[in-house]
Formats: C-alpha cells, sequence, structure tokens
C-alpha cells in the first residue's frame, strides 16, 4: 500500500520549485508602470504599426497599458477602430518605444513604433533654428567665395518670409556689401526640386526688386547642380539689363562650395528640341462614344498612349482602356468615389455617377462647397474653352485645339539617367492656331499664381523650340494648315481678382521677345466665359 505522506523534506522541495517559478516569471507589473512612466512624459504620441503604415495620433486618454492575468496588454484607438494587443516584447531605442505585439490567439503579429511627437511650438523652433544654421553657412560661404579681395562683409543674413504667419521662410536671404559693389545673395534651405525652380527665381526677382530700387546691387542665386541648371534657363528668358545683373552657383549637397555656371541664352535653348510624334487622332471607342451620348454638352475626351479619359466639365470619372482588343471602363472620380470596374451588374452605379455630376458639377448648383464643384476648377475652364475658344479670341481657330499637350525640354544623357518625376515635363493647357497663322500658347490659372509669367514663358520657349525646329509643321500639329514663321505668343489667362498682386512685377521681367498677354475674365466664368481685358505685360 502506497503511503500518502510526504517524504521527508518535500515541504521544502516544492517550496524551492514556486521560488523558482516566480524568480524566472517575466515582472509584468513592473513592466506596465515603466512603461507608463515613459508614456506619461509626453502628451502625444506618433504609433504606426511598422514603418510601412501610416503614423496615427495618440493623446492622453486615449490608449491604456495594463498587467492582467501575467499578460502585458496594450489598447488603443486609431484609424482601424478600438485594438488591443499583447505585449511579447518591449524595447527602448532612444526616444522611440518599440512593442512586440500579437493579437487574435497569435494569428497577427506586429512591431508598434511610438515616436513622441513634439508640440507645435518645439517642432517649429527646432525648424527656425536649422534653416537659421544652414543659412549663416550660406552666408560665410558666400562671403569668402565672392569676395575675391577679401572685402566684402556680411550685413544682413535672414530667412525669406514664410507661408504662413510664424513659419520659417525656404531661402536665405543674403546682402553682401563691398567698397565698391553689393551683393544680393539667395539660396534655398530646404531641398527642392528641378520643378520648382519656376517659384525659387519668382521669389528671389521679387526681392531683388524690393531693394535694387534703394540698393543697386548684383543678384547671385545658388543651388544644386539640377535647381541651377533649371535656373539658369530661366534666366535666358528674362529682359537684357536684368539678365546681365544674375549669376547662377552650383553649390553641392553640403554647402561647402559655389561654382559659377555659365550663362545660357536665350537662342541656345531655340536652337534645338527633340523629335516630337504626331497626337494620336483615333476616334472615340465604342464605349467612349455609348458615355459621351450620356451628356453630350459636358463630357469630353482627353487621348492618352494607353487609352481614352471621360471628363465631365474637366473632371476625369471615366477611363476606357483596350487591352488584347477588348475594351475595359474603370468609373470613379479620384479622391471622392470609389473606382470600380464597369461590367453589367454595376452599369446603374455609373448612371448614378452621372447624375450627381450633373447635379453639383454645373454653374447653377447649390452647394459650392461640394467635392465635385470645386474639384479641377482649371480643367473645368480648359474644357470650356476647348468648345467656344473664340469667346478668348475670335482670331483662333477653333479645330484643331490641342490640350493638355506635352513638350519635353532636351535632356542629355546624364541628365536623363537622373531624371526624376518632378522634372518631368509638364503639359501645356492649349495650344491654339490663329487665323494669321501665328501660334498661340494659352495657360490658364483660376487661382493666384505668382509663378504663371515664368511657367508660361518656359512653355513658350519649348513650344518656340519645336516650331523654329520645324517639328510640329513636319507632324502635321495643325492639319493642313501653315504655321508662319513667327514667334509664338502667350496668353495667360485668369479671373480678374485672381492674378497675383506681384504678376506685374514678375512679367516685366520676361523679355520683350516673348509676347506675353494678360486675359481677364469674368469671375462667373463658369456660366460662360467673357474677356473683361486684354494688355500686353511685358
Amino acid at each position: 500500500m502506497l503511503s500518502h505522506d510526504a517524504p521527508e523534506g518535500g515541504h521544502a522541495a516544492i517550496e524551492a520549485e514556486v521560488l523558482i517559478k516566480d524568480q524566472t516569471k517575466p515582472d509584468y507589473i513592473t513592466d506596465a508602470r515603466r512603461i507608463n512612466e515613459m508614456l506619461d512624459a509626453h502628451d502625444e504620441w506618433l504609433c504606426s504599426e511598422g514603418a510601412a503604415k501610416k503614423s496615427f495620433a495618440l493623446r492622453r486618454g486615449e490608449y491604456d497599458l495594463r498587467a492582467e492575468r501575467d499578460r502585458l496588454l496594450f489598447s488603443c484607438w486609431g484609424e482601424r477602430g478600438a485594438r488591443v494587443w499583447r505585449i511579447l516584447s518591449w524595447e527602448r531605442a532612444g526616444e522611440k518605444l518599440l512593442l512586440k505585439v500579437a493579437r487574435r490567439m497569435n494569428a497577427e503579429h506586429a512591431t508598434l513604433v511610438l515616436m513622441p511627437r513634439a508640440s507645435s511650438v518645439a517642432y517649429q523652433q527646432s525648424l527656425t533654428d536649422a534653416r537659421r544654421a544652414l543659412c549663416d553657412r550660406l552666408a560665410a560661404l558666400a562671403s569668402n567665395t565672392l569676395g575675391a579681395s577679401g572685402d566684402l562683409r556680411i550685413e544682413r543674413a535672414s530667412l525669406s518670409r514664410g507661408r504662413r504667419r510664424g513659419e520659417p521662410g525656404r531661402y536665405a536671404r543674403i546682402l553682401l556689401r563691398g567698397k565698391n559693389e553689393s551683393i544680393l545673395f539667395t539660396a534655398p534651405v530646404v531641398e527642392l526640386h528641378d520643378a520648382e525652380a519656376d517659384a525659387f527665381l519668382a521669389s528671389a526677382l521679387l526681392w531683388f526688386s524690393r531693394l535694387n530700387g534703394r540698393l543697386p546691387a548684383k543678384l547671385c542665386l545658388a543651388a544644386t547642380r539640377e535647381l541651377a541648371t533649371a535656373v539658369s534657363e530661366r534666366c535666358a528668358l528674362l529682359r537684357d539689363e536684368l539678365r546681365n545683373l544674375i549669376r547662377v552657383y552650383e553649390t553641392d549637397d553640403s554647402c561647402a562650395s559655389l561654382t559659377l555656371t555659365p550663362p545660357i541664352a536665350m537662342q541656345e535653348l531655340l536652337a534645338d528640341a527633340p523629335p516630337l510624334l504626331r497626337p494620336a487622332r483615333a476616334h472615340p471607342s465604342d464605349w467612349a462614344r455609348q458615355i459621351i451620348e450620356l451628356a453630350p454638352e459636358a463630357i469630353d475626351v482627353v487621348r492618352a498612349r494607353r487609352g481614352e479619359t471621360l471628363r465631365f466639365h474637366g473632371l476625369g470619372f471615366a477611363r476606357v482602356r483596350r487591352v488584347m482588343k477588348k475594351e475595359f471602363v474603370w468609373f470613379g472620380v479620384r479622391g471622392i468615389t470609389a473606382n470600380h470596374l464597369l461590367d453589367e451588374n454595376n452599369f446603374a452605379e455609373l448612371l448614378k455617377l452621372l447624375d450627381e455630376l450633373k447635379a453639383h458639377r454645373r454653374a447653377e448648383a447649390d452647394d459650392h462647397a461640394h467635392a465635385l464643384y470645386r474639384a479641377a476648377p482649371e480643367a473645368w475652364l480648359e474644357s470650356l474653352l476647348r468648345r467656344r475658344i473664340t469667346q478668348l479670341d475670335p482670331g483662333l481657330i477653333l479645330s484643331p485645339l490641342h490640350a493638355q499637350f506635352r513638350l519635353a525640354p532636351r535632356r542629355s544623357e546624364s541628365e536623363a539617367q537622373v531624371a526624376t518625376p518632378s522634372s518631368a515635363a509638364r503639359p501645356a493647357d492649349l495650344l491654339a492656331l490663329r487665323n494669321d497663322g501665328r501660334l498661340v500658347l494659352i495657360e490658364l490659372k483660376v487661382s493666384e499664381d505668382v509663378v504663371l509669367p515664368l511657367q508660361a514663358a518656359d512653355y513658350w520657349r519649348r513650344v518656340e523650340a519645336q516650331r523654329r525646329c520645324g517639328n510640329l509643321q513636319r507632324i502635321r500639329l495643325f492639319d493642313e494648315k501653315i504655321i508662319a514663321n513667327e514667334p509664338s505668343l502667350v496668353y495667360t489667362v485668369a479671373p480678374t481678382l485672381r492674378f497675383h498682386r506681384q504678376f506685374a512685377t514678375i512679367a516685366r521681367s520676361i523679355s520683350p521677345e516673348i509676347e506675353l498677354y494678360r486675359f481677364d475674365i469674368n469671375e462667373d466664368w463658369r456660366t460662360g466665359v467673357r474677356v473683361m481685358r486684354r494688355v500686353r505685360v511685358n
């Protein structure tokens, strides 16, 4: 018979085993206290489920961390609603808090990355300090490089005005004084792409125009290689007396050196142009014709290499693509409605979308704050002018009229290899022909934009280079019509109160070889375009 009495020393062995388990078991209560202390040190955190996921803000009261039943639980309210995670391990890396977590019975694992979110005031101050430090470095570099005899001194080094009150500007503004000269030096203190050359040059020209009247000086601009090249090309389009006062320098990424870039003459830009392909003139597809018939007065077609885009008063709502000799249709307004592949089961949804467009995207719509009314206003204006271009200028030929016509600048092989999406060719809004054979480039705006004159001038030099090389006539861009051997015209079109207040200042900087006109149209242009004033601005 087995005895139920415990062996001698049995109780001591059991107590020792329990003690060992208690010592090796994680101390969830202590971990919860330590993590909560770190979380309480900041009012707001940015939380993301790994580096690839979008971050969301967590404020006090929007999360909870507790030890419960030998588990460490973290719950929070995010973009997917309330979620509860079991913490497997945690680590502090500098100011970051890394939580390796699991949920749904370990079926889903993730790493939560929590970063303290600095207050807006602290962030703004750190941003300002960093940009001012770079401004001071640029001032010292400019003083040492541009002052050959060492007589240039820094009189003022500051940042440009920010976009909003209290926000630091994006450009350094440096005034250098010498015995016989004064130099206004400017450079970006943030990373800019070459597509932002117009904004950089426009800001510099406005600063120069304010100070040059009181202080005769030269203007020096510095930027990285791609941006400096783009700025030099824009400078070639300025009037001679202004261009002779401007120098463009190339700086390295560390802002340790300045190299003068050779000036570019306008004739160099116009001497050659990349070849062009004749735009597709195919008839609308079967699906496109059927959809256009639903609202022919409002729907137009924009063709591309991959198919067609159907627009309702300029707003794209359907795309037709031909794959393996079969047409497919997707419908939906990007950023407003979902995108669907059209089939026999959802054709009613396409009709419903068209009904919404008819109700909200019209001049007489009651709700002017509706997303369909506010979206793509420039494209809306363009669609109106495509149908009645003679309302802008009776001398323009209605057809053919080219919208969103792409004119890529010629690039060297090295430039083509490093080209970024931001430097891709921007399309011209409208390209038309007058009855006298002169080309007309039309640039549209419905909101204030200080770069409009420079942007239009850049489009002009691309169009003019193609015209001089004979490419436009060779591809019969306007069918059998003859393009006159005269420089192209530029029309800048906007509602009267939507031209930037500094438009005239920038426009007067453009070379008179570029015939630049300002067309003021009525504010209620959706009801019909009417020209209120036409004037040459340069």
